[in-house]
């Protein structure tokens, strides 16, 4: 981590494509130690005094107010919580314009066009963990990876440390945070993309995370957004029943029912505001063909050294 310190301060003077991959890969190394030689550790202790009055749905605070112990408290009561304006709002809408442009980037990729300046670079793991073969899936989903655009990445790390973020991550995980090549996601979402009541602790197994889910434009109303269950859940939701539309889905019967006398809540974002969640929030994509835009937001999964999932791919933040 102290050469990747040294290298992204070169990279502040004068960056080549070839400095944002080196970054990626030290970071991946990093990860790897991380993961090989942690020992355990326990969740900040929650801060129930600072969580707002119970109003129905999700708490809101800003990111003024943000602290590791009132997110501890906001998970265990009500299974996420709102941050409004957690990066300022033209730094958000700066980065839906460079997904907009990494997007276009892996498209002449695929094709093999000729890119003046390239930010899609397919990232290449160690050879002990297992090729990312998800990248198809996360295409059609309307996503792209992180790590496969090595300069955006570094963008978004500079980012979250301006907002303090992998500091709160690491409060909040009691140890340093590692994020996943395999779940850290840019995203461009159209109206008419459907999305799945699900809890991706069905794919993850036991693990200690934290999801932050940055939105880079409006969403919610004009643009589709998240629907979540303000409710903190015990464990996983049967999926794959009867309505569910893939088998680990939770049908929308069963999502109503684990949300009980809560009713599901539909935020509106604006530029830089926030959710954070973990692997039991049960949520899905909100989305309506008959709104106007598309959401452009990142979703970015924080996990604990000694709660990494098996078969994902670290990298130290």
């Amino acid at each position: 981590m102290a050469r990747v310190d040294r290298l992204e301060a070169s990279i502040r003077l004068t960056g080549s494509a070839d400095d944002y991959r080196r970054v990626m890969e030290l970071r991946h190394r990093a990860g790897i130690a991380l993961v090989d030689s942690a020992s355990g550790a326990d969740f900040v202790e929650p801060d129930f005094d600072a969580l707002p009055a119970f109003d129905g749905g999700l708490p809101e605070v800003t990111g003024g107010g943000l602290t590791a112990g009132l997110l501890r408290a906001g998970m265990l009561r009500d299974g996420a919580i709102i941050v409004r304006g957690l990066v300022p709002r033209d730094v958000a809408t700066q980065m839906a314009v460079r997904i907009d442009e990494t997007f276009a980037d892996r498209e002449d990729f695929l094709v093999g066009a000729q890119r003046s300046h390239p930010t899609y670079d397919e990232f290449k793991p160690d050879p002990r963990y297992p090729e990312l073969v998800i990248r198809h899936w996360i295409r059609e989903g309307g996503g792209v990876l992180v790590a496969d655009c090595p300069e955006v990445a570094f963008e978004m790390n500079e980012i979250f440390a301006a907002a303090g973020i992998q500091r709160l991550a690491a409060e909040y995980l009691g140890e340093p945070p590692v994020v996943s090549a395999d779940k850290t996601t840019l995203r461009r979402v159209d109206p008419a993309m459907p999305g799945g009541w699900h809890q991706d602790g069905n794919f993850m197994g036991p693990v200690r995370a934290l999801n932050l889910w940055l939105s880079f434009s409006r969403c919610g109303d004009l643009a589709p957004g998240l629907d979540l269950v303000p409710r903190r859940l015990d464990g996983l939701v049967v999926s794959g029943t009867e309505g569910a539309p893939l088998d680990w889905a939770v049908s929308e019967s069963c999502a109503l029912e684990a949300a009980g006398d809560r009713a599901v809540v539909r935020p509106v974002f604006e530029p830089g505001d926030a959710v954070f969640f973990d692997e039991l929030n049960l949520h899905k994509t909100a989305s309506d063909p008959s709104m106007p835009n598309r959401r452009f937001a990142v979703e970015n999964w924080f996990f604990g050294s000694s709660g990494f999932p098996e078969e994902y791919v670290p990298i130290a933040v």
